[in-house]
């Protein structure tokens, strides 16, 4: 089984190796390629294009690199045109995998995208091109299943990865302790994303 596979950051090269790695258990000799991150390439994934390539956001950054993006986004709708993948998984970054699967679907590849953008919250009218583009939504939470069936868009919960790393219950004191910090103070954490940059790579 021929894969193609795309995410554009580090969160989705997390969530993209373990998605490979699910599907190695069920198909061992399933070959991977498209853009991928040292995480998905370690799970044996090969990457046409650096993964960081697709992590911009911000209008000033996205016009600067638009021909570079698109250039990416036609390079790879070329590559897969003449080289059909089983099927089209885009993890996450939907301005870009999004594109990328409506153009591959209308060549008859069949398409997934493993992580909804956040339709249900704002901009619904895109379920419509969402429907057009996937032939399968892979939802993180399970009232995103339930929104995209009711926009008759085919989905499947398949739940947070994270949810099988982090405990449901937590021992806030030795975690202090663990972590060198007063157990009477109050705490504020500043964390880094997963971007150099905020989201948004939209090659057109």
């Amino acid at each position: 089984m021929r894969i193609g596979i795309v995410a554009g950051e580090t969160s989705g090269d997390i969530l993209g190796a373990g998605l490979i790695a699910a599907i190695k258990e069920k198909y061992p000799d399933a070959t991977f390629e498209g853009i991928a991150g040292p995480l998905m390439e370690k799970q044996g994934a090969k990457s046409l294009f650096p993964m960081e390539r697709l992590a911009v956001v911000g209008l000033v950054e996205i016009l600067g690199r638009y021909r570079e993006l698109k250039g990416i986004l036609q390079k790879l709708v070329n590559h897969f045109y003449q080289n059909p993948p089983d099927v089209f998984i885009g993890v996450d970054a939907p301005e870009f995998n999004l594109k990328l699967a409506h153009k591959l679907r209308q060549a008859g590849i069949k398409t997934v995208q493993y992580v909804s953008p956040q339709v249900w919250a704002w901009r619904q009218y895109r379920v419509k091109k969402i429907s057009q583009s996937v032939n399968l939504m892979l939802t993180l939470f399970p009232f995103e299943e339930s929104f995209y069936a009711k926009h008759s868009v085919a989905v499947r919960f398949v739940g947070h990865p994270v949810a099988d790393v982090i405990p449901l219950e937590i021992n806030k004191q030795e975690i202090r302790e663990e972590l060198k910090l007063p157990q009477d103070k109050e705490i504020v954490a500043i964390l880094p994303g997963s971007r150099g940059v905020e989201p948004g790579a939209d090659p057109g």
